[in-house]
């Protein structure tokens, strides 16, 4: 039995299941892309190739590897894109919450089956229809439970947007005993550079206090500031539109210490040295084209 327990971001990683790269299928035409970053690439030809992705998630491997974290990889479907495990489900405690994902990414969900079957099937939850939350919306800090939605009256135009209020009071009613925020984020479904996908493409925390932040991706100036409140100003690195865009705030902690980030991030990367943490450095800019990064291809099952 796999005990779950996951409370934060960033204690000591145990157990994840990280996505994988191999049989991705070809490049997508335009009418299947899900995000305006792939949509991007996609008409500019310069959608990522297999072979560097899968080259791009060997060097997360290794990294994890290197810190004696047991590694699940999902059962490979042929032609069919299983990079990013963070959206299909999430832990929150020891309970595993299956997202109701894009009807087009449930084999997603089946292909990590063998794992769900390692938990006791009372801590497996799978929400009702109506509502959508996905795993890069959900952000845990202790007592806290940050989660990003869309709350425009135009909500189902946004294939960019993916958890819903439902989702959100889904979650409260879940977990009663834990404080629960929502935070509205900026959707875009043309531009990649003011499309906030999911909180973590504008927020992340690192460490026991700090994180990293782009201010303009809440649609209200009062989320930002609740966050800023918490954290304090000083303790948060502010991303530009570009370093957003790049997919800086989707860095991954292995722990308190340890970052796993893009080695093109140097001035994430400097200030995250400078507050004494380890950065283990990856090539990652090729998966980043599909508006995900390190985060997004991960699916903690436990930590400390």
């Amino acid at each position: 039995m796999l005990e779950l327990n996951i409370k934060n971001e960033t204690s000591r990683l145990r157990a994840v299941v990280l996505g994988s790269a191999i049989h991705n299928g070809p490049t997508p035409n335009a009418k299947e892309a899900y995000d305006p970053k792939s949509l991007e690439h996609i008409l500019a030809e310069t959608y990522p190739l297999e072979e560097d992705m899968v080259n791009e998630m060997e060097a997360f491997n290794k990294v994890l590897k290197k810190y004696n974290v047991t590694i699940f990889r999902p059962e490979m479907i042929e032609n069919y894109n299983q990079i990013f495990t963070r959206d299909i489900g999430f832990v929150i405690d020891d309970v595993f919450v299956k997202s109701n994902i894009l009807p087009e990414r449930e084999r997603e969900l089946d292909a990590i089956q063998y794992i769900i079957d390692q938990i006791d099937p009372k801590k497996v939850v799978r929400p009702p229809e109506e509502v959508h939350i996905e795993g890069g919306d959900v952000i845990l800090w202790n007592n806290y439970i940050f989660i990003g939605t869309y709350k425009g009256s135009d909500y189902k135009d946004y294939i960019t947007a993916r958890t819903n209020i439902q989702g959100v009071q889904f979650i409260k009613d879940l977990f009663p005993n834990k404080i629960v925020k929502e935070f509205d984020l900026v959707k875009s479904k043309m531009e990649a550079r003011d499309n906030a996908l999911h909180l973590d493409c504008c927020f992340q925390p690192v460490g026991k206090d700090k994180g990293i932040i782009y201010k303009s991706g809440f649609r209200e100036e009062a989320d930002y500031l609740f966050l800023v409140n918490i954290f304090g100003k000083e303790n948060l690195f502010h991303i530009t539109r570009e370093e957003m865009y790049d997919m800086n705030s989707n860095v991954f902690s292995v722990d308190t210490d340890v970052v796993v980030s893009e080695k093109n991030f140097t001035r994430l990367n400097n200030w995250l040295r400078s507050n004494g943490f380890v950065v283990e450095e990856i090539p990652y800019a090729e998966i980043a084209k599909q508006e995900g990064l390190l985060r997004c291809s991960t699916l903690p099952l436990i930590r400390d």
